[in-house]
């Protein structure tokens, strides 16, 4: 069968790899997977219930029921200092990103992202024939505005920012923001903001950039903070222009977001997530600490993932010898050009992280020794 010539420029994705490679091992250590290891907190359960009896499974509007729309209008500025002009409910937040792109991007527009970044970044892009540009970061994975403007220029359409970040879990400070803002002000680009791990940050208060920048699309969700991975569910927040054309594109692909999650959504953003994320906390120190005499490791303030150097070693060789000491992990190569690295997710029980711990800190000293 021949099929679209935007086929050829991606491939499928090395986590999905992993993911099927996990299931032909017997009980691996599984430190790869990408969503909270808790269950939907039982009264959301019961919500979605209540809204299904209710009959709350037709159609919506595309762009989603008001009542949702506005209280997370009220939300991003309460929570993240910003106003934004209006609101689109989406399939997860991957389905804000799809949109998004289809909307803003033609043939040959550049689009700035760091490098580690989320995959779909990269391969959407391409897809829809923009040229993905990698902004290199520092040791520590903070942003370098000179950097930054060298590679900007009139063909940038769009800079991508996550905050928390897959996989670093670095959260951008404000310093960052402020100078990425000025940047995209003085050539009038389009920041996307994704914001779907605000839910988990530990160290500081989240900030998000539309804050400082009118001209950012915040894209955030349900999925991570309350463990709806597989309801669909997310929101973009920002200027009432391109949200315009989000609605358009989709009423002819997703047509809308889930109807009875919607309605779960609105008891979600009044359910207090406060103990998940002291758990998650606590999660992140029994993983950084457990590896960071082993490892050149950044700390992460935010998300779930830790995304240390391969000792000795690429990132890719050093998952195979995990993978045959049965620990799933991820090589950093699918995050990156570079081979340097591995992504290590916390979202585990404690068991299993202190099972993964163990094999990490093993192999690193194996690899040390050759």
């Amino acid at each position: 069968m021949k099929f679209a010539s935007r086929m050829n420029v991606i491939d499928s994705s090395g986590i999905r790899k992993i993911f099927d490679l996990a299931k032909t091992m017997t009980d691996p250590v599984n430190l790869s997977i990408g969503q909270p290891d808790f269950d939907v907190p039982g009264p959301l359960k019961e919500s979605v219930i209540k809204a299904v009896n209710k009959g709350y499974n037709s159609y919506t509007l595309t762009q989603g029921i008001p009542e949702l729309r506005e209280k997370i209008k009220d939300r991003v500025s309460r929570k993240k200092n910003a106003q934004v002009e209006d609101v689109i409910i989406t399939s997860g937040v991957s389905g804000g990103i799809f949109l998004s792109f289809l909307v803003m991007l033609d043939p040959g527009d550049e689009v700035v992202f760091a490098d580690p970044y989320f995959v779909m970044y990269k391969h959407l892009s391409r897809m829809l024939g923009a040229v993905p540009k990698y902004l290199s970061l520092d040791e520590k994975f903070r942003i370098i505005p000179e950097d930054l403007k060298k590679i900007v220029s009139d063909k940038t359409k769009m800079i991508i920012l996550n905050s928390p970040s897959n996989p670093t879990g670095v959260v951008n400070s404000p310093e960052e923001l402020i100078a990425v803002a000025e940047i995209a002000s003085k050539y009038g680009i389009t920041v996307v903001s994704d914001e779907i791990y605000d839910g988990f940050v530990y160290d500081e208060k989240f900030e998000s950039i539309a804050g400082y920048y009118p001209n950012t699309l915040v894209l955030g969700g349900f999925s991570k903070e309350y463990a709806m991975t597989g309801w669909r569910i997310g929101y973009a927040a920002g200027p009432s222009d391109l949200i315009k054309e989000m609605v358009k594109v989709q009423q002819y692909t997703f047509v809308c977001a889930p109807s009875m999650v919607q309605y779960a959504a609105l008891d979600a953003l009044d359910y207090n997530t406060d103990y998940i994320r002291r758990k998650y906390c606590a999660k992140r120190d029994m993983i950084y600490n457990g590896i960071k005499d082993n490892f050149n490791v950044v700390k992460p303030g935010g998300a779930f993932y830790i995304y240390p150097q391969a000792p000795g070693t690429s990132g890719s060789e050093f998952v195979k010898r995990a993978i045959e000491n049965n620990l799933l992990i991820i090589p950093g190569n699918v995050f990156s050009e570079k081979d340097t690295h591995i992504r290590i997710s916390f979202a585990a029980p404690d068991a299993v992280i202190a099972k993964g711990i163990d094999i990490l800190n093993r192999l690193a000293s194996e690899f040390k020794r050759s």
